[in-house]
């Protein structure tokens, strides 16, 4: 056979070439767990509702200028954390002026309730902090926005 290196012997395939296909292998797998869970994050509702106020909070669309481009979570960050009634993520953005983290404070009453914001600012790179969302208020019922828009038609940031 042609990987028999010595006629007779049982092993068919050099140890080299199996530990470059298990290598490759391995790195493959990681890369596409990595990838699943940045997709898990990112369809979750906790994030998508930072996303909708960063898109709609007019001062920090203006700080970071279009197209605002949202970059994939460092999961190796530890203030990256999710668990059954709190989530704390450090979203990196990006847009054509500036870039910075969009920090999300979110957190839900039990594991089959829904997630609503507690708070969201952005940090751009030269440090200013910009205020996009702040649940006000100690039963959570009251909403207020940063912008300080009472009449906004999209109603309250809870859902």
């Amino acid at each position: 056979m042609m990987w028999q290196k010595y006629p007779g012997s049982r092993q068919s395939v050099p140890l080299g070439i199996k530990v470059l296909f298990g290598g490759v292998f391995s790195a493959g797998s990681f890369a596409l767990v990595y990838y699943l869970i940045q997709k898990f994050h990112s369809r979750s509702l906790y994030y998508k509702l930072a996303m909708e106020q960063l898109q709609s909070h007019p001062e920090a669309q203006e700080a970071l200028g279009p197209p605002l481009n949202i970059h994939y979570l460092k999961l190796t960050d530890r203030e990256n954390f999710v668990d059954i009634a709190d989530a704390k993520l450090k979203i990196p953005v990006s847009g054509s002026k500036s870039e910075g983290l969009l920090y999300v404070r979110s957190s839900r009453g039990g594991p089959f309730q829904r997630w609503h914001l507690d708070e969201v600012f952005l940090e751009l790179k030269d440090g200013q902090q910009i205020p996009v969302f702040k649940l006000s208020g100690e039963n959570g019922d009251e909403v207020k926005k940063s912008r300080d828009d009472p009449e906004d038609p999209a109603g309250p940031a809870c859902f």
